[in-house]
Order: structure tokens, then C-alpha cells, then sequence
């Protein structure tokens, strides 16, 4: 039997015996290669002898149970395709019974995957059956896995009677007097409602919508917020006031700050349900609530939201009624609050145009530029393309770029990091007058940084400023100073020259290379740290290439010669490695 399997993997017969070791990690493996099994085995054998063993294997350890569910999901083709899945029923029925969550939701998905699968003859018999059964279970572990079902189970049958019962055992499992499944079925309501008619969802999925939403555990109550949004999304205007804005108020003035955090997490998804007009006149204030609230969480996730709710209303609205919020929140006591809105504010630019952008905006965001948490000033800088779009580069280097320049020699590094990474695009905004005048200076002083990202960012920048400004610019403004750097007493600044030459080589030309960066490279080959000496000889590996043959046999290779002779054993090899494309 191993013979007919791939010989590079274990035997089939030790798989199946490692199913049944003591060794945990053992059995893991074996399930992992229950593929292999399988195809070894043939489809009638994995159904004959393979899936019954399975099904008698449920009593493991979770992490085993977990990877099962998995393998199982995708085991269609190995039983001999749809119309022979029913028998993947079995096993994944008794998993989705077990006390853990995590296996018990795997092995929904797989059930799922499955019910995808069934030929509807099929479908409507086995799956039917197993959805009943799951649902009446004596323990809440089952009726918590059936609700997962409901969703794909209801839009495969085709008859109303058993479509009734389906909607009936879901509204039981609604009201279960065991907080985790009404929380399982809170959970799915939504995605079901969405496979029903408009008038069953208002006849018979509100109701249950409302009482979950009423429900006394918070944990129930916080998911009638994202119900809200789908079952909303697909009600009239007239049906979303009446129905489910009175649940959206409630939620927004829950006691328990989890159900109001949720409804600021959703609330881009509330408004889009909506509608402008009743997103404009109903729930702008709840929004303007969940900004002013007490627990910083709230007030964090609805941060989050600002741009994507100002730009579902009308500006003037935005002004009068959010602004005022949106600027207490620059201050707010709360680090992480005002890292989330600095995250987001700059794309409020767009919404605004540019005379309220500078009237309203530009002072809030050179305060969040100067905020004492790196994180806040980070958001800001990495978002200063959306305001250039909108303002100009003129009116952001007069405003911002003060604070840019002073954000260049930040003690977090990190800060640095970002506003390298952005000189490129304000270089090729700005000009090379104006850079040159601002920005030269200081792109050379991140080559001497104390950290070495700092310094490898910095010879990157090098590079994409070359390509933004010309050749002719970096031999006058960049290679004398890369090159100065050369006699610095640390060698790691030293070692900056080397990998500065090794970025540029590619965007300079020969001339610059033949002119400037070899005599220093070759220069350096003398130095007294081996580090210094083996990194020239990875240098000039580079060089090779974008050199003509005859810089290459009269200068590199006479100085990798005599560098293969080097005392230290790495200088050595680099050099030999080196030579080899001489």
C-alpha cells in the first residue's frame, strides 16, 4: 500500500498507526496527512474504513480535533466527489458537538463547505436531518453550532413547509436560555435574514432582532449592531426608521461601553444602510455622542470612523456639528484616541476642498504634528500626500514643513524612519531649489544616524532622490559628501560609505563609479577593520557588473587579488566570491 503512495512521504500504514499513538504531535502529523491516506486508500476504502475510524477518533485533544475539522472541510474529492460528501457528515456532526469553541466553529465551516457541495436530493435529506439535530440537542454546544448552519442550509431548500421549520428552530435557538447560543444566533441573524424575502424578514426576523437586542447579556446585545446593518440594508427608508433606529439609539446609549464601542466600530456600515437622509438627520448626533463618550475605547473607535462619516454628509453639517468634537479629540487625554484620529483626519482634506482645509484643518494638524506619543505624529506624516493633493506643496512646506524638519531629528526613531520614507514624494513635489535649500542637509545627516535602519533608510533615499533629481545632481550635491564620510573614526559610519555606493553604483553611471566611488572603494580596501575590508570586497561584487571589462581587470581585480591574501577569513571569501565575476 505505501508503494502506490509518494515515496518521500512516510509509509501509508505507520500514518494510520500514528493516528492511534500516545504522542500528541505524532497524531497531528497523521491528520495533517489524511490527503495522503486518502488517495493511497482510494475513495471507496476512505469511505469504508478511513471516515468510520475518523468518526471514532473525536475523543482527542483539541489541537488534534481542531486540525480534523479542518482536513475535513476539504475531503469531498477524496470520498469520490459530491455525490458520495454525506458520509463527511458524520464525524463533522459529532466535532461540532464538543465542548471547544474553536473546533466547534471549524467544524461549522467544514459543514458548510460541504452543504455547498451536496447534490440537493441529498442536501434536502442528510443536511436537513443533521441541522434538526443540532439544533434539538440536549447540550448548548450543538445548538450554538447549528445556528452557523442556517445561513447556507435556507437558501438550498425548496420547500416553504421545511423552509417555516428552519425559521421556527432558529427563533427557539433565539430565546435558549443559554447565553452563548442566543449569542451564536445573534450572530448569524443577520447573514440568514439576508437569504429571506423582505416581508418574512419583517414578519418573523425583526422581532427576534429586537429581543437580542434587548437582551440582558451585553455580549448578546453588542451583536444586534452589525444586524442592524444588514438587516437594514435591506429595508426601506420608511422600514430603517421605524424598525431598527430605535435599536441603533438604544445600542448607542447602552450602559455597557462594549455595545456603544460596537456601534462606533460599525457606524460607516450603519450609514451606508441608511441613507443620507436619515445618516444626516438621525444619526449625525448619536455619532456626536459616541465621540464626547466616557470610556476611551468608544472614543478611539469612533475616531476611527470621522473621515468615512463626513464624507456621507454634507460638509456644512461636518463643520457645525463633528468639528467641534473632531477638535476636543486633538487634545483628548487619551494617547490612542488621538492616534486613531490622526490616522484618519488627513483624509478629511478631500471632503472639505481646500479653503476650509487651511481655514479649519491645518491647525489641527500641525497640533497632532507636534503630540508628545510617537504614534500620533507617525499617523500625521504618513498621510501628508492626501492634504498636498488638496492644498498645494507651497501652502503645506509654509504651514508643515517647519514641523517636518523638526519631526527629521525626533528621538524616536521610528518618526525618523517615516519621514525618510516620505522624502522622496515631497522632493519630487517641492523641486530641487527648494529641497535643496530645506531638506539637503538633513538627508546627509541621516547617513551618520546612531540607528542602523536609520542609516540603511537613508542610503535608499540617496538613491530615489537621484532618480528624482538627475545624475548631474548627485555628483554635485550627494557623491563629494558620501564620499567625506569616508574618513569618519567610527568605522560603522565608514561602512555607511560603502553600502551608500553600493545603492547609488546602479543610478550614477560609469563615469561617477570610475571618477569618484571606485578610487574611495579601493581606498578602503587598506582599512584596519576587517568589517570595512570584507564589505569593500561585496561593494565591488556590485560594481563589477556596471563597470566595462578593462576598469574592471585594471583596477577591481588587481585589488581582489592581494585581498584574497587578506589575514581575516571572511575578507577572503567575499574577495573570492568577487573574483569570480572578474
Amino acid at each position: 500500500m505505501a508503494a502506490e503512495g509518494d515515496d518521500s512521504l512516510y509509509p501509508i500504514a505507520i500514518l494510520i498507526d500514528e493516528l492511534k499513538n500516545e504522542d500528541i504531535q505524532l497524531r497531528l502529523n497523521s491528520i495533517r496527512r489524511l490527503g495522503t491516506i486518502a488517495r493511497a486508500l482510494g475513495p471507496e476504502r476512505t469511505r469504508k474504513e478511513l471516515v468510520p475510524f475518523l468518526a471514532e477518533s473525536v475523543d482527542d485533544e483539541d489541537e488534534v480535533l481542531l486540525a480534523l475539522a479542518e482536513e475535513l472541510g476539504s475531503f469531498v474529492e477524496h470520498v469520490g466527489g459530491p455525490d458520495h460528501a454525506h458520509v463527511l457528515l458524520g464525524p463533522l456532526e459529532a466535532l461540532a458537538n464538543v465542548e471547544e469553541t474553536v473546533v466547534r466553529d471549524k467544524a461549522v465551516e467544514s459543514l458548510n463547505k460541504i452543504a455547498e457541495a451536496l447534490p440537493t436530493g441529498v442536501f434536502e435529506d442528510s443536511f436537513v436531518d443533521l441541522l434538526r439535530r443540532l439544533s434539538q440537542g440536549d447540550w448548548f454546544t450543538s445548538r450554538t453550532s447549528a445556528c452557523g448552519l442556517f445561513p447556507t442550509a435556507y437558501p438550498r431548500i425548496s420547500s416553504a413547509e421545511t423552509k417555516r421549520e428552519l425559521r421556527t428552530l432558529f427563533s427557539a435557538l433565539s430565546r435558549d436560555e443559554t447565553p452563548m447560543v442566543r449569542r451564536a444566533a445573534s450572530t448569524y441573524l443577520g447573514r440568514f435574514a439576508k437569504q429571506m424575502e423582505r416581508d418574512v424578514v419583517r414578519a418573523e426576523m425583526i422581532p427576534l432582532f429586537v429581543t437580542l437586542a434587548q437582551d440582558e447579556q451585553d455580549s448578546v446585545r453588542l451583536l444586534a449592531v452589525e444586524n442592524c446593518a444588514l438587516i437594514g440594508s435591506m429595508l426601506t427608508s420608511d422600514d430603517f426608521t421605524n424598525l431598527i433606529l430605535p435599536t441603533v439609539r438604544q445600542c448607542a446609549q447602552d450602559k455597557s461601553w462594549r455595545v456603544r464601542y460596537m456601534v462606533a466600530d460599525h457606524f460607516n456600515e450603519l450609514c451606508e444602510a441608511a441613507g443620507a437622509d436619515i445618516t444626516r438627520n438621525d444619526l449625525v448626533p448619536f455619532f456626536k455622542t459616541l465621540l464626547k463618550d466616557t470610556e476611551a475605547e468608544v472614543r478611539t473607535a469612533a475616531a476611527l470612523r470621522v473621515a468615512g462619516v463626513c464624507s456621507a454628509i454634507p460638509k456644512e453639517i461636518t463643520i457645525k456639528h463633528l468639528l467641534p468634537c473632531i477638535k476636543d479629540l486633538v487634545s483628548d487625554a487619551n494617547q490612542h484616541v488621538r492616534a486613531a484620529l490622526a490616522s484618519v483626519i488627513m483624509n478629511l482634506a478631500p471632503v472639505f476642498g481646500k479653503e476650509d482645509t487651511i481655514e479649519y484643518l491645518l491647525e489641527l494638524f500641525l497640533q497632532l504634528l507636534k503630540d508628545d506619543f510617537p504614534e500620533v505624529r507617525l499617523n500625521i506624516i504618513s498621510k501628508l500626500d492626501a492634504v498636498n493633493r488638496v492644498i498645494g506643496i507651497e501652502l503645506l512646506s509654509q504651514s508643515l514643513l517647519p514641523a517636518i524638519v523638526e519631526l527629521a531629528e525626533d528621538r524616536q526613531w521610528r518618526v525618523r524612519l517615516a519621514i525618510i520614507e516620505y522624502i522622496p514624494l515631497l522632493a519630487s513635489q517641492l523641486g530641487v531649489e527648494f529641497f535643496d535649500e530645506k531638506l539637503g542637509n538633513l538627508c546627509m545627516t541621516w547617513l551618520g544616524d546612531s540607528v542602523y535602519s536609520i542609516r540603511e533608510a537613508a542610503t535608499s533615499n540617496l538613491k530615489k532622490l537621484t532618480e528624482v533629481f538627475g545624475v548631474e545632481w548627485a555628483q554635485t550635491n550627494i557623491i563629494p559628501k558620501v564620499v567625506a564620510l569616508y574618513t569618519h573614526p567610527n568605522y560603522l559610519y565608514r561602512m555607511t560609505t560603502l553600502f551608500a555606493v553600493g545603492v547609488l553604483a546602479s543610478v550614477v553611471g560609469q563615469d561617477a563609479i570610475n571618477n569618484s566611488m571606485l578610487p574611495l572603494v579601493i581606498r578602503m580596501a587598506q582599512d584596519k577593520v576587517p568589517n570595512i575590508r570584507f564589505n569593500v570586497a561585496k561593494t565591488l561584487q556590485v560594481l563589477i557588473p556596471l563597470l566595462d571589462n578593462a576598469s574592471v581587470q585594471s583596477r577591481i581585480k588587481p585589488c581582489l587579488v592581494k585581498m584574497q591574501d587578506d589575514t581575516d577569513r571572511d575578507v577572503k571569501f567575499f574577495a573570492t566570491q568577487a573574483m569570480q565575476l572578474c
